[in-house]
């Protein structure tokens, strides 16, 4: 299985259906490495690292003998995470048929838990060029908003996350 199948694979079963995996997520998300290799038994720990190492974004963390994926969860119940001052702003790339509802309602998790930030502009292109050839780009004043937003860790800070942002808070570049 090459890396990017592999990806979405573990994608699958640690971001939106463990049980088909017979997999138990713990509140933070982890969960054995072993029974994740025991759910896809062609796959091995060197597989999952060598995965990781080309990716283009850190899905994944490993942390000794468990492994989660770091944000996109769409399983029922919250993933917890830990909350963190982000940076002053934030981007957010999204549809440009998305722009009025956002622009109403503010930014909402939809169908994920929680909502994704992007520090950067090429990192919010790339993930609104999942729903659209031109994204448009929000500005997130966050740390303006007081919205309770987190960090997977101090070394990730790529993608942030928020409950929801408030449209006041929002600006079309």
């Amino acid at each position: 299985m090459n890396n990017v199948a592999l990806s979405k694979k573990v994608s699958h079963a640690l971001r939106h259906k463990p049980w088909l995996y017979e997999l138990e997520l713990d509140p933070e998300g982890w969960t054995p490495v072993a029974d994740l290799l025991d759910a896809l038994p062609s796959v091995t720990r060197d597989d999952l690292v060598a995965m990781m190492a080309a990716a283009d974004k850190q899905r994944f963390e490993l942390d000794g003998d468990r492994i989660r994926a770091l944000y996109g969860h769409s399983v029922p119940g919250r993933i917890v995470k830990r909350r963190a001052e982000p940076p002053h702003v934030l981007l957010h790339g999204t549809a440009p048929r998305s722009v009025p509802a956002i622009l109403e309602s503010g930014l909402l998790p939809m169908r994920r838990q929680y909502v994704h930030l992007s520090v950067d502009r090429e990192t919010a292109t790339q993930v609104g060029g999942r729903r659209a050839v031109k994204p448009v780009i929000l500005t997130v004043r966050a740390g303006e908003a007081h919205v309770v937003v987190f960090t997977q860790k101090p070394a990730y800070e790529m993608v942030w996350l928020a409950e929801s942002v408030p449209p006041e808070f929002l600006t079309v570049e």
